[in-house]
């Protein structure tokens, strides 16, 4: 049997009669629907309000006060009258679930701005970063034509056509070595012609 439904207004006017809470709690416990209706109107307002303190959110403090009743329908049976009293059980779950709603809501909002963090795209001038773009496009491929064969065309698939080493070797018909060689070869006279020194 579930909890029942429309179990009264939100904010009804509470009790302050803890014996009528107890005894009210007690027939929860056995599953009575309408003694949990009267739990409900008794005490709905106190639980609202202390949500509602410590969410600063009204739409939270109503979800978070239909949580407690819905754990009060469950676990009635675990209240003890001899550690406290009904209304003190009813506000540390209150108390609990806003506080674990506060939790939550601070655990998600740090996930996201860790998530914004680490896609934040970094804002730039495209019509400037394009030109330079190109303009290292068109160095890089003028120092590739100074190198050489066979080091030229061993640049070119590796860096401009993305093949790797052995699919170099497999193009060129070569071995797998003497790609790496001529790859790295390659590199180090372009290094050179770069930054203006004599190619070796």
């Amino acid at each position: 049997m579930g909890p029942p439904q429309g179990a009264g207004p939100l904010l009804s006017p509470p009790t302050n009669d803890a014996t009528d809470l107890a005894a009210l709690l007690a027939r929860v416990a056995d599953q009575d629907q309408g003694a949990f209706a009267d739990l409900y109107d008794a005490v709905a307002a106190r639980v609202h309000g202390l949500a509602l303190r410590v969410l600063r959110n009204p739409t939270m403090a109503e979800d978070v006060t239909q949580e407690v009743f819905l754990q009060v329908w469950r676990e009635a049976t675990a209240f003890d009258p001899d550690r406290g009293s009904a209304l003190a059980w009813l506000m540390t779950i209150a108390h609990r679930r806003a506080v674990d709603r506060v939790r939550s809501e601070e655990a998600q909002s740090a996930r996201l701005h860790r998530y914004e963090s680490l896609h934040e795209t970094v804002p730039f001038d495209s019509t400037a970063e394009a030109g330079e773009l190109r303009w290292e496009a068109t160095r890089v491929r003028r120092a590739i034509d100074t190198v050489g064969e066979p080091h030229r065309t061993a640049l070119m698939l590796a860096y401009f056509d993305g093949l790797t080493h052995r699919e170099v070797a497999e193009r060129t018909q070569v071995p797998l070595g003497t790609a790496k060689t001529r790859i790295r070869d390659g590199l180090r006279k372009m290094r050179q012609v770069m930054t203006g020194g004599e190619q070796g």
